[in-house]
């Protein structure tokens, strides 16, 4: 309970000192800053769910055949991403990809350089379906709406948890789910933690007394 009071008047403090009004719906951000954590050997990948979806993501599977629900890329089709600058095309166009599990050694041959270190290699925690029929596929994209991945490539952590036009209460529900998995996820816990903030696109940091 003690979290969700902080990170609440955090949220409160965020929309105080940003009143001047965008022409876009500014994303809520949580950094996590961490202490006694070696990325390159402790670095980690998860996905943490949230209770309130952040947006509609644009998704694309690496399927046998086409889709009425995501766009499809075909194994048939592999062959025209050959060259990087067309697959980096490619992937700037979607959020996320889904893969059929068959062509998961296929995908990782044509596409795996490219996916890879941008984090978005279909993954086995989401997004790597056992078969291509409608309710599979509907039912992954529905999960996938929402989750946001957490990679931790440096000592600081940054995710997008939700959009400023969302409720205060619907906020805090996401950036304690969200806080809840990093802390989980990290070998020592509480004691990784060096500080978190919140912030806006394009607002300054607000420090969240979590200790």
């Amino acid at each position: 309970m003690a979290n969700e009071t902080k990170f609440l008047e955090a949220v409160k403090k965020l929309r105080e000192e940003n009143k001047k009004e965008r022409k876009f719906d500014q994303t809520v951000d949580i950094i996590v800053n961490l202490k006694e954590f070696d990325v390159r050997k402790q670095a980690f990948n998860v996905f943490a769910s949230v209770p309130n979806k952040i947006k509609d993501k644009k998704i694309a599977g690496f399927f046998e055949k086409d889709s009425k629900i995501v766009d499809s890329i075909k194994k048939d089709d592999f062959v025209k991403y050959k060259e990087k600058k067309d697959a980096k095309k490619l992937i700037k166009n979607y959020d996320f990809f889904i893969a059929n599990a068959k062509l998961m050694p296929a995908v990782a041959t044509s596409f795996g350089r490219i996916l890879g270190p941008v984090g978005k290699m279909p993954s086995p925690q989401l997004g790597i379906l056992p078969n291509e029929e409608e309710d599979v596929v509907k039912a992954i994209v529905e999960r996938v709406n929402k989750n946001v991945r957490i990679i931790v490539k440096e000592p600081s952590i940054k995710v997008g948890i939700a959009r400023i036009s969302l409720e205060d209460n619907k906020i805090v529900e996401n950036l304690v789910a969200v806080y809840g998995k990093i802390l989980e996820s990290l070998p020592k816990g509480i004691d990784n933690i060096r500080n978190v903030k919140v912030k806006l696109t394009m607002g300054k940091p607000v420090g969240v007394d979590l200790k």
